[in-house]
């Protein structure tokens, strides 16, 4: 084991894979992985089960439904941790134990702090049509994403992004700030740069029921709406005659606006995709999902569900996912 700090490892987010992975395979010393039950985890959009990886590496671990409760505190306390490391946690760290590691408990937020803080930066910043977004590493405090900075980069986002590609950027630029960071640590030289509240921004936080599809907005909204909220979360959805169906993926078709069509309305292409009028344009659905059913390509539910002449439309009172 490294003669480095004793980390705690807190992570349950696909885009804990990365780092913690990093952190075993640099010889780091980790002293134990805290990670959500099985149940819990369930309940976590894009959760990965971390302890086959912690196992492997004979990595103490703990299960926890709350890592604030009094027991898992203990048992991070009995591991005597320098660090306390959280990527990709969905529960706010509380201050008895913010106050368990003898240097800092480090986290990363997926933005530019001090904008966007708060819940789902990532999909946040695809609904907003933004080109670029970041991934913060902070001394975590009582008060969300407010903590001191202690690295950061900056991410671009193309229209080739969703919110799955997007984590993944953001989980290769944690194990950069990882390698530059530790051994300024191990150095006693960890940097600290206090945020300016004052260019701040909170996200609200987002539920599965949030995704409906408002076909009343322009085709590019509807593109970045679709892309935001696709695997591994639980993805834009509309009603039509048949019942739900979930939008995987879609792309701007190019063409001029919906003139006389209505919000919703399907038409095909000449190859057999189904476009779907908007607020000005039209979308080109390329992967779609009914309710009970496989997923499809676009052509293959045209056939089907998104046939030519359908209306699609805001999903009914308890379409909730």
């Amino acid at each position: 084991m490294s003669a480095g700090p004793a980390i705690v490892f807190v992570g349950v987010h696909r885009e804990a894979v990365d780092p913690f992975r990093f952190l075993i395979e640099a010889g780091e010393n980790v002293a134990g992985l805290v990670t959500l039950t099985e149940r819990a985890m369930r309940r976590v959009s894009a959760a990965v089960d971390l302890t086959g990886m912690a196992e492997a590496a004979g990595i103490p671990c703990l299960r926890v439904k709350n890592v604030n409760q009094p027991e898992s505190i203990d048992w991070i306390r009995q591991r005597a941790p320098d660090l306390l490391l959280v990527v990709g946690w969905t529960q706010l760290v509380r201050e008895e134990l913010l106050d368990v590691p003898r240097l800092a408990c480090l986290g990363f937020h997926a933005s530019l702090l001090p904008r966007y803080r708060g819940r789902a930066p990532v999909n946040w910043a695809l609904i907003h049509g933004e080109r670029e977004t970041g991934n913060t590493m902070i001394v975590l405090a009582p008060g969300a994403d407010e903590g001191d900075i202690v690295s950061q980069r900056r991410i671009p986002i193309t229209d080739e992004d969703d919110c799955g590609t997007l984590y993944d950027k953001v989980a290769a630029t944690e194990v950069e700030m990882l390698a530059e960071v530790l051994p300024a640590i191990r150095d006693g030289q960890m940097p600290r740069i206090e945020q300016d509240d004052r260019e701040a921004s909170v996200m609200p936080r987002r539920r599965p029921e949030d995704g409906v599809v408002d076909w009343a907005q322009p085709a590019r909204k509807i593109f970045n709406w679709v892309r935001a909220l696709t695997h591994p979360y639980p993805g834009a959805f509309t009603s039509s005659a048949r019942g739900r169906v979930l939008i995987w993926k879609v792309e701007e078709s190019g063409e001029p606006g919906g003139g006389s069509a209505l919000p919703g309305a399907v038409r095909h292409d000449d190859r057999g995709w189904p476009l779907v009028a908007c607020a000005s344009g039209w979308v080109r659905v390329l992967r779609a999902q009914l309710d009970g059913c496989d997923e499809l390509d676009g052509v293959g539910a045209g056939r089907d569900y998104l046939r030519a002449g359908t209306r699609l439309g805001p999903a009914t009172e308890g379409d909730g996912t």
